[in-house]
C-alpha cells in the first residue's frame, strides 16, 4: 500500500501517523522526492482500509500495489534508485561498466586485466573466484585463493570489485568485496537472498535462465525486505528455442524493468550470446535501450581461458568497445563517472 503525504503535513502529524501505523504492526519505507513524500506500507494491508488512512490530515492519497513486489515497485518509489560504489554511481542517469575475466586464474592474469580495463575506462572489476558450472568436471574457480588475488588487484588498481557468492555461509569471506553478485542459478536461492538482505552493501542480482521479470523483481524483494535497498538488476539473456547462440538477450527487459521498478538495470552481453563477435553490438543495443551499465568479460588470453574464453574480449577489443560506448552515452542521457 502506498501513502502519499500532504505537503502541508507538519512533522508532528507525520509522527503521529507513523506511531499509529507501527502500533498496528506495519513497517514503513519512506521515499522522499523533490515535492512529494511517499510511504510504502509493508505488512498485512488487508487489515486497514483506504478510508481509515484518508481520515488523517497528513494523508493526501492512498493506493494499493497490485504486484507482490512492494519495495522494488516504482509506485513505491517513483525516483530512480542510485547505487553508489566507492564514489561510482549506478542508476538515475549514472552509467558504469563492470569488466574482467570470468574466472580468476593467476595473479598475473587478474592484475593485467584489471589494469587494462581501468585504462579503458571501466569503473568496476569483476572476477569469478567461486564458479558454479554445469559440469562437475569443469574448472570450479580458485575459491578463497582467487578471492585473495581479486583483492590484491583491487589494491593495485583502486577498482572496486564484483564477485559471485554461492552459499549463505560464505558471506564472511566477502567482507572486503564491494559488490556481491548473485548468479543466474542462484536467483531463487531464497535463503541466500534473505542473508544478503541483512547486509548494507550493493548486490548485483542476475536474472535466471528461464525466469520472468516479475520473478526477478520478487527475488530483489527478498533482499530489500531484509533492509538492503542497494540492489542492481542484471539482464544476462534467457534460454529460448534458438540454438545458434548460448542464450537470447532480452533487450525488451530493460525498458520494462525500468517501468516496473526504480532499481538500476545493467546488461551482461557476454553471457547473453556466449559469442565474442556479438558482445559489442549487444552492448551498444543495451546502452541505446536505456541500460544503466554493462558487465563485460575481458581476458588477456581468451584462447587459453579456463572458463568462457569464446565470449571474452581481449583488452584491445574492450578498449574499442569503450570508445563507442562513451560516444553513445550522451545520446542516451547518461553519464559515466570514474569515482574516487
Amino acid at each position: 500500500m502506498i501513502i502519499v503525504l500532504s505537503q502541508k503535513a507538519s512533522g508532528q502529524e507525520k509522527d503521529s501517523l507513523r506511531r499509529d501505523l507501527e502500533k498496528r504492526g506495519f513497517e514503513i519505507h519512506e521515499s522522499q522526492g523533490k515535492t512529494t513524500t511517499i510511504w510504502g506500507l509493508v505488512g498485512d494491508t488487508s487489515s486497514i482500509t483506504e478510508d481509515e488512512l484518508l481520515a488523517y490530515d497528513s494523508v493526501k492519497t492512498v493506493r494499493r500495489i497490485k504486484e507482490a513486489y512492494k519495495l522494488a515497485n516504482r509506485e513505491a518509489k517513483p525516483e530512480d534508485t542510485v547505487v553508489e560504489v566507492s564514489g561510482r554511481k549506478i542508476g538515475g542517469g549514472y552509467f558504469q561498466v563492470i569488466a574482467g575475466p570470468c574466472s580468476i586464474e593467476s595473479q598475473t592474469q587478474i592484475t593485467e586485466v584489471a589494469e587494462s580495463i581501468r585504462q579503458a575506462g571501466a569503473g568496476l572489476l569483476r572476477g569469478g573466484a567461486f564458479k558454479p558450472r554445469t559440469s562437475p568436471y569443469s574448472f570450479q574457480g580458485l575459491r578463497e585463493d582467487g578471492l585473495q588475488l581479486l583483492l590484491e588487484a583491487k589494491k593495485a588498481t583502486g577498482l572496486p570489485i564484483v564477485t559471485e557468492i554461492m552459499r549463505p555461509d560464505a558471506i564472511p569471506l566477502f567482507e572486503e568485496v564491494d559488490v556481491i553478485q548473485v548468479g543466474a542459478r542462484n536467483m531463487q536461492n531464497f535463503e541466500l537472498l534473505k542473508e544478503l538482505g541483512k547486509l548494507r552493501k550493493p548486490i548485483l542480482l542476475k536474472r535466471g535462465l528461464a525466469n520472468t521479470l516479475d520473478e526477478l523483481l520478487m527475488s530483489a524483494e527478498y533482499i530489500m525486505a531484509g533492509g538492503n535497498s542497494q540492489v542492481i538488476l542484471c539482464e544476462r539473456g534467457i534460454r529460448t528455442f534458438e540454438t545458434s547462440m548460448r542464450n537470447t538477450l532480452d533487450i525488451s527487459a530493460i525498458p520494462m524493468l525500468k517501468k516496473k521498478s526504480h532499481l538500476p538495470v545493467v546488461v551482461d552481453p557476454s553471457h547473453a550470446a556466449g559469442l565474442r563477435f556479438m558482445v559489442e553490438p549487444l552492448a551498444l543495443a543495451a546502452v541505446a535501450a536505456g541500460a544503466d551499465g554493462l558487465m563485460i568479460e575481458v581476458h588477456n588470453d581468451p584462447a587459453r581461458a579456463l572458463c568462457d574464453g569464446p565470449q571474452s574480449l581481449t583488452p584491445a577489443m574492450f578498449s574499442e568497445l569503450m570508445d563507442k560506448v562513451k560516444k553513445l552515452l550522451p545520446l542516451s542521457g547518461k553519464q559515466m563517472e570514474q569515482g574516487e
